[in-house]
């Protein structure tokens, strides 16, 4: 007889720590919250808390990003809230506000001051109808006439929209691929033009994922974000953060999944012992925890890199890094749950979301492409650390 699930999904423990010998933030707001609260409601409660400045050095956004400070905070939303809830979160934290924080007029202050209570939501509507890795291909377009901007086209499948304030919209000002043609406008959710629909999709519903169409938006000049013509070297400057977090939050992940497969292994009956009592679950499992460990390391050696010097290579490699171990240690231990894990909110429910670990700010293949690109640079800075004549 095939094994019945258990009615309860595995136990989600808060780690003790972020494995640094820092413990992560007192979160009592966000214990305060159901498991399944959304993104919006998340990112509601860590903006009350004063928890959001945390990911940034000297508690500011343009001063960039304080990896330590991310590490902390994705790890004490990971644990408690769901794959779907913490992408709201994660997003708006390494990639909107720092593009948001490169407006200077009053409008883009205002949204930013907003955002940092958690009294909004900020949406980054980068990914176009055309694929989003090819981003000078994208459709949307921003007119620009003198003291107004006309905004027009569709993003799909962006994080936050079914609950965003704002809208930083990645557009087009003049035809053609060249990477200056790209501007960033600040469009309000209300704004008369702007339609929103939630995407069909029950394991992203919590992050807002949706789509928006820009229908001939009407706005003032000064909702232009950073300098026109600078759209994409921005988005290239900031997508990197966004893939330093995401291996930071796939170590919290990989780490707290792991936690509940021991757990559950360790009280399963087997024979005279129990399940983590076979040689060949234990050798699986110890495979995994070398998989989390060298992404650690990965990001230890780069997180600076990137969030200071904003470094395309070393980001390349955490985002190929981080899509390669989730998937591993989610689908080995998927296969240690066995049918128990098809359980509501179970293992395999997690799997399926953490797929965008490989697909969400560069797919796999494309960082991969980055990293070839740079193999020269790669292999020489291979050679340098103890190298004999």
């Amino acid at each position: 007889m095939p094994e019945t699930p258990p009615k309860e999904p595995p136990v989600r423990t808060p780690p003790p720590g972020t494995g640094d010998g820092r413990d992560t933030p007192s979160c009592a707001t966000l214990d305060a919250l159901p498991r399944t609260a959304s993104g919006a409601q998340v990112w509601a409660a860590l903006g009350r808390a004063d928890l959001i400045t945390r990911a940034y050095r000297d508690g500011a956004v343009p001063a960039g990003v304080d990896p330590d400070g991310l590490t902390d905070l994705l790890t004490a939303v990971d644990a408690r809230f769901s794959i779907a809830s913490t992408l709201s979160v994660s997003v708006q934290l390494a990639t909107a506000l720092p593009v948001l924080a490169t407006g200077r007029a009053p409008v883009a202050q205002r949204a930013r001051d907003r955002a940092l209570a958690g009294r909004a939501t900020v949406a980054l509507a980068a990914t176009d109808v055309t694929p989003g890795t090819d981003l000078t291909a994208l459709r949307t377009r921003v007119r620009i006439e003198g003291d107004t901007l006309e905004v027009s086209g569709e993003k799909n499948w962006i994080t936050n929209t079914t609950t965003a304030e704002h809208f930083l919209v990645l557009a087009r000002h003049r035809p053609g691929r060249h990477f200056t043609h790209f501007t960033w406008v600040l469009v309000p959710a209300d704004a008369p033009g702007v339609t929103v629909r939630a995407a069909d999709s029950t394991l992203f519903a919590d992050s807002g994922a949706g789509h928006v169409t820009f229908d001939g938006v009407r706005l003032d000049r000064d909702h232009v974000l950073g300098r026109v013509g600078f759209g994409l070297p921005l988005f290239a400057r900031h997508i990197g953060t966004e893939r330093l977090a995401g291996a930071q939050w796939g170590v919290a992940l990989c780490r707290r999944i792991l936690d509940d497969t021991h757990r559950h292994l360790s009280g399963r009956p087997h024979g005279e012992g129990t399940l983590w009592d076979l040689d060949a679950v234990r050798q699986r499992f110890a495979a995994c925890l070398v998989r989390v460990r060298e992404l650690r390391a990965l990001v230890t050696e780069f997180k600076d890199a990137v969030a200071r010097h904003h470094d395309a290579t070393a980001a390349a490699t955490l985002k190929a890094a981080a899509g390669a171990t989730v998937n591993h240690v989610l689908t080995e231990c998927g296969q240690l749950w066995g049918a128990a894990g098809f359980a509501t909110g179970g293992i395999q429910e997690v799997r399926a979301q953490a797929a965008l670990f490989g697909i969400g700010g560069g797919a796999n293949e494309v960082v991969l492409g980055t990293l070839a690109d740079a193999a020269e640079s790669v292999l020489a800075d291979l050679a340098r650390p103890g190298t004999l004549p």
